[in-house]
């Protein structure tokens, strides 16, 4: 290894951990830890400062530009699932239907439906604080009654993670697709294989272990809907699957015929992220809110709940894309692509590598996933890789271990109400399953796929 390499590696390693330390010891917000752990990779790598300046501009703008308006429709649309109660209809349902002894299996299946569109803490907001109330109303079969309710949560909040890691439109995984020239269809399509075996094995099945002797307190309450009448479920259910349904809707035109194909060129625009959110978005409002949605307190309720978190997710994601565009520039990602080559590595297990080092320093899965996707385009040319594993090997690696710099663990631990060595014995261990499975599942999938 060169000089200049080791420089470059010493530049990475003290920015990431400069990020880490404004961000968990001196409590800034990720988007000025990751700016000025941005700024000092370039200049300890010996770029100038304006060239530094310029990347951070360029890496802030292209995240911001491709995936900025994807953020803020998919916050619309589950702020509209939250405040119509339709989303929270599904959940009562499906719990209702299936009894106690279905209630876990059923709690997944509602949180990889409901997933789809939402945000992870969006989710998890809107849906654990229902599953706990319908734990709480179920008779208990074996064990404790705290047992049987985190089993339903922890259910709910595995499926949350697992699409949440795996499956786009959710900003982690669209951003690596965008980033390594992916097939989004086709990522889609692989993610969904992987995500239900997942979430089985981290959520219903590791819970029967990870439960066991929990002792739960009073979990946060529920933020309350509008007070209008709750939409009929199959109005719910369709709101949820329709933007998924468009973006895959882009692979029918590539499977007709040459002389049919044209007619149907209209799917493959529908199916841009953008907008099959952005006609979700429209749909949702006559289906779930029916005349009301024409009302200024619903739409200002609407939008409240929408921009509020919106500014700091946009902000906190155009710093993790600075940050990456910094790496790309000093030239990690050649030396990638170097180092995979000496040392005869996967490059998916590298991706997934770099993705948990990321997370483990920063804490945010969306941050480990900018980041990654950014220095990898270069290793996936070089050697030939699926970039659509690639894309699924980085989510696995994201969500690897939540602990204390993760703002997930104190919002899983809040609504689950375990204490903070119960929240490490069930949600941190269930992150880790999810991760190493999700690679696992990669690496084998990608053999036959």
């Amino acid at each position: 290894m060169s000089a200049a390499d080791t420089q470059l590696i010493l530049a990475a390693v003290i920015g990431v951990a400069l990020s880490v330390g404004l961000i968990v010891k001196a409590r800034f917000h990720p988007f000025i830890g990751l700016l000025c752990g941005a700024f000092a990779v370039g200049l300890l790598a010996g770029l100038p400062t304006l060239e530094t300046a310029k990347a951070v501009q360029k890496g802030a703008g292209d995240i911001l530009g491709g995936t900025g308006l994807v953020v803020a429709l998919g916050l619309a649309l589950g702020a509209m699932l939250q405040l119509s109660d339709g989303a929270a209809a599904l959940a009562r349902s499906a719990l209702r239907l299936c009894g106690p002894a279905g209630a876990p299996w059923a709690s997944l299946f509602v949180a990889l439906v409901i997933g789809l569109p939402l945000f992870f803490e969006t989710g998890l907001v809107l849906l654990l604080p229902i599953v706990a109330t319908a734990a709480a109303a179920l008779p208990v079969l074996t064990g404790s009654r705290d047992a049987a309710r985190l089993r339903l949560m922890l259910s709910a909040v595995a499926g949350l993670s697992v699409v949440h890691a795996l499956v786009p439109p959710h900003p982690g995984p669209l951003l690596a697709v965008e980033a390594l020239g992916a097939d989004l269809g086709r990522t889609i399509v692989y993610g969904l294989i992987l995500a239900v075996p997942t979430a089985i094995v981290a959520g219903p099945l590791l819970a029967r272990f990870t439960a066991r002797g929990v002792v739960l307190g009073e979990p946060a309450l529920p933020t309350p809907p509008i007070a209008l009448p709750t939409p009929p479920i199959w109005r719910a259910a369709l709101v949820v699957i329709l933007p998924v349904a468009l973006i895959a809707t882009g692979q029918v035109e590539a499977l007709l015929p040459a002389g049919i194909a044209p007619r149907f060129a209209w799917l493959s625009a529908a199916s841009n992220p953008v907008l099959a959110l952005l006609i979700a978005c429209l749909a949702a409002l006559p289906l779930l809110f029916g005349r009301a949605a024409l009302r200024p307190a619903v739409q200002t309720a609407i939008w409240t709940e929408t921009m509020i978190p919106a500014g700091a997710i946009l902000l906190a994601i155009g710093a993790g894309g600075a940050l990456k565009q910094v790496l790309v520039t000093v030239g990690l990602s050649d030396l990638l692509v170097r180092a995979s080559a000496s040392a005869a590595l996967s490059p998916l297990v590298l991706a997934w590598g770099i993705a948990v080092c990321i997370r483990l320093a920063t804490g945010s899965a969306t941050v480990a996933t900018i980041t990654t996707a950014g220095v990898m385009p270069a290793v996936v040319t070089a050697t030939g890789a699926s970039p659509e594993w690639t894309v699924l090997a980085i989510g696995a690696g994201s969500v690897f271990f939540s602990h204390v710099n993760d703002p997930g663990f104190w919002l899983v631990k809040s609504y689950l109400g375990t204490d903070t060595p119960g929240t490490f014995r069930t949600w941190s261990v269930l992150e880790t399953v999810i991760s190493v499975m999700g690679l696992v599942l990669v690496l084998l999938a990608s053999r036959i796929f």
